[in-house]
């Protein structure tokens, strides 16, 4: 039996511990930027840099996990929050007078002025943020001071140490060698496709595996590297957002910035296709690998050229300059010519569809010539011809759902800064300060991400006071202390228990008391920065669930519905038939909503009861890997479909004729998967039983059980020993598939074409088995969850549709 590659552990610790180390020496580097302009700077650059707290905290949110351009990014995001918040806060103390403020006027406006900053969607996250870290210093020290803070120069000293932050952010970014998103984008690439090729190397060992525990061992293995290869994707993703900001200062680097990420998810698309295929073999070893030693032969060699076009396009940003020679590409291919039929059975199919992708992926793998966007002078503009509101009000970022999450955020700011005056003048912005700076643009856990920030905190503080008590009269020393503490919330900011929320307020709490001096006791500090921030925390929870009501397991439920009434959209546009229905388009919008669900199902799951009806986390959890199994295999559906109308093309009359008979099996597979899946979609629609029972009796609908099942056709399933109408639809298509196969034959066709007929019939035959065998498991989820949801009540979901068809039509 195999045993792991445990070669590649160490390499994989190494590489995680480079990459922590490098992260916490450029934010500590940052950090000792800043404390020593702040502590050992001329008297006059101290005095303009009056608040170095807020420069750590700057630091903190810019340099975070960040590359050059994303520093780069964040000195304009730095300027445009300083221009939003400073700017009309100057003529804001200029007509108040800061000696005119009181606790509740100070609220007030930091409230106002939030809510300003935070209505426009278009605005970065990082310059919200920023600039609402701005306002509570600027409002809430301006109050603090009195007559002592100047409407102008205030201001002008919370822009000062802005700048410092973020300047030290760039330098931190530039020594001892500028971190550039195009070379981690690089290292990434380079990193999935070695992921990938091994990957598939264990997939086509698994296919060729002589028992049942080896093939779980190779599939094994490559799950686990799957899960580093979704981390890289990610990861990609973001250093491509970063590299436009390195475009300008380093134009020698334009040749790494061409998208390396839609290539690259192609190629993942296809894997998850090939571990899909492995998962629904029933046993080992394959009955087509053991009887045709050419056949596997040929898969071996195949393995070898995709790993090797790979690695010749390893970086997929010089793709194009990539050869592989044409006659090896066609030799390759040519085991393939050995399938002249479709399977008959179902368990043959998953090996059929292994192939498939194995080929898809052949395709993906060669280099595709470069495209250029055109320019902008280029692209055709619309025309407009009149005047409309409603497109100005949009380009500025505004729309109505804002108004709601502006109003809610600027309360928990405002009540904030208020309790947190109220309680201790001189530390009052202590409470405004975490909210402000923790803003997110989209609903989180509440409970949880409070929870982090608290735990975070108190570590930090504790932290900071300890290092002050250790190196009380070193300043040096003691600042030094913090790098061993990045290290740490380096560490704490991956992990499940803390995130990045728990990390950040970990750092932050540290920095502020060691970088720091002639502030009193770090131990007053601590616990009074520790009160405020509580303070600040449970003034956001009280808000979040007055303006919230919904659960997230409520919003799980809702969305679930959603994405049952869009996948029943995706399968009734299947044909074989051209349409002019965008497939893309609607499977786009199923993908959407199901990672929506399995956001409401992430927040839920950590979401108190109090005394409400525990989350079914287990059961809401196979009904997402059945939604996200049945997107990937509708994405293959639509590729194979796409394969079949350009192969048929090459074929003369007589087979084409043999289609409607494919094409009206996929409509009666169509009518009887969609029927099923739309009344899911509405049974996950109500919200019990009881209420249902209430509707029909309050609408004085009678209701005769017997008779309307009677009238109403059964698509449930009742015993798992009946057959299937979905299995005899797709018999009925494997039929049909192989009389088309024979024409083909009768007319004399290239043997390639046959082969890529095969397989493509095959693999479409897979997907609408697969598609079958999920939506059964999702009917079964579904029952599941409305008997949890209804304990007292017995569970029929044929008599809950009927109820449901009589009430509604």
């Amino acid at each position: 039996m195999p045993t792991p590659p445990q070669r590649k552990q160490p390499n994989r610790s190494r590489a995680l511990w480079r990459a922590v180390l490098a992260s916490s020496f450029r934010t500590a580097l940052a950090c000792c930027i800043v404390g020593i302009a702040t502590l050992y700077g001329p008297a006059s650059f101290q005095n303009q840099v009056a608040f170095p707290a807020f420069s750590y905290v700057t630091v903190i949110l810019v340099v975070t996990d960040a590359t050059l351009g994303d520093t780069v990014h964040g000195c304009w995001l730095s300027l445009y929050a300083s221009m939003q918040s400073l700017g009309p806060a100057m003529l804001s103390l200029w007509l108040i007078g800061p000696a005119k403020l009181t606790n509740g006027m100070t609220a007030l406006v930091v409230a106002l002025a939030g809510m300003i900053v935070v209505l426009p969607e278009s605005t970065h996250m990082i310059s919200k943020r920023i600039a609402l870290g701005q306002i509570v210093i600027v409002y809430v020290i301006g109050f603090i001071n009195g007559g002592q803070a100047q409407p102008i120069m205030h201001p002008v000293h919370v822009a000062a140490s802005t700048a410092v932050g973020v300047l030290a952010c760039v330098l931190a970014l530039l020594l001892p060698y500028p971190r550039l998103a195009c070379f981690e984008a690089k290292k990434s690439c380079n990193l999935v496709v070695e992921n990938g090729s091994e990957r598939l190397k264990l997939f086509v060992k698994a296919l060729c595996a002589e028992e049942k525990a080896a093939a779980s061992a190779f599939l094994s293995q490559a799950k686990l590297l799957k899960a580093a290869a979704n981390k890289l994707h990610q990861s990609i993703k973001r250093f491509h957002r970063s590299m436009k900001w390195e475009k300008l200062p380093f134009k020698i680097l334009r040749p790494y910035y061409l998208n390396s990420e839609e290539k690259l998810q192609e190629i993942e698309m296809v894997l998850r296709g090939m571990e899909i295929a492995l998962d629904g073999i029933p046993s080992f070893p394959v009955g087509l690998m053991v009887d045709g030693g050419e056949l596997k032969d040929g898969l071996f060699r195949l393995e070898d050229h995709i790993s090797l076009t790979l690695k010749q396009a390893k970086n997929f940003i010089h793709a194009d300059s990539v050869t592989v020679p044409e006659s090896n590409t066609e030799d390759v291919m040519k085991f393939l010519q050995t399938l002249r039929s479709v399977p008959r059975t179902h368990q043959d199919l998953p090996t059929f569809f292994f192939l498939f992708c194995m080929k898809l992926l052949h395709r993906k793998s060669l280099p595709k010539p470069m495209t250029k966007t055109p320019a902008k002078s280029e692209q055709i503009l619309p025309e407009t011809d009149r005047f409309s509101f409603k497109e100005v009000w949009s380009s500025c970022g505004l729309k109505s759902d804002r108004i709601k999450p502006a109003v809610k955020f600027s309360l928990s700011l405002g009540f904030a800064v208020l309790f947190g005056l109220m309680y201790s003048k001189p530390n009052g912005f202590w409470s405004g300060l975490p909210v402000a700076i923790s803003f997110a643009a989209t609903r989180e856990a509440t409970f949880k991400v409070a929870n982090l920030k608290a735990q975070g905190t108190t570590l930090g503080m504790v932290y900071g006071v300890i290092g002050c008590f250790l190196f009380e009269r070193f300043l040096p020393i003691r600042f030094l202390s913090i790098l061993p503490w990045f290290i740490f919330t380096t560490f704490l900011r991956q992990s499940k228990m803390y995130s990045q929320a728990g990390g950040i307020s970990a750092v932050i709490g540290a920095v502020v008391i060691l970088g720091r001096k002639n502030f009193g006791p770090p131990s007053d500090f601590a616990i009074a920065r520790i009160i405020e921030t509580f303070i600040g925390l449970s003034c956001s929870i009280a808000v979040e669930l007055l303006f919230q009501p919904k659960r997230a397991s409520t919003l799980a439920k809702m969305e679930l519905s959603k994405s049952l009434e869009t996948l029943h959209e995706c399968i009734s546009n299947m044909s074989i038939e051209p349409s002019e229905t965008n497939h893309v388009d609607n499977q786009k919008k199923l993908k959407f909503h199901v990672n929506q669900l399995h956001k409401f199902i992430v927040e839920a799951e950590v979401e108190p009861n109090f005394w409400f009806l525990p989350f079914h986390s287990a059961c809401y959890g196979k009904l997402l890997g059945s939604l996200s199994k049945m997107v990937d295999l509708l994405l293959f559906s639509t590729h194979a479909i796409g394969f079949l109308e350009q192969d048929s093309q090459k074929l003369e009359t007589p087979w084409k004729g043999t289609v409607n008979r494919l094409d009206d099996d996929l409509k009666l597979f169509k009518e009887s998967i969609g029927l099923l899946i739309n009344h899911l979609s509405k049974i996950t629609s109500i919200k019990s039983i009881s209420i249902l029972d209430k509707e029909l009796e309050k609408n004085n609908i009678s209701y005769d059980i017997e008779t309307r099942k009677s009238t109403y056709p059964n698509i449930f399933r009742v015993s798992d020993s009946d057959e299937d109408e979905m299995d005899m639809v797709l018999n009925s298509f494997l039929r049909h598939s192989n009389a088309s196969v024979d024409v083909m034959q009768g007319i004399e066709v290239e043997k390639e074409i046959m082969s890529q007929m095969v397989l493509t019939l095959s693999a479409l035959g897979y997907c609408i088995k697969g598609l079958a065998t999920e939506t059964r498991k999702v009917e079964e989820g579904i029952r599941e969850l409305v008997q949890w949801e209804n304990s007292s009540s017995h569970v029929n979901l044929h008599e809950i549709s009927c109820k449901i068809h009589a009430l509604y039509g």
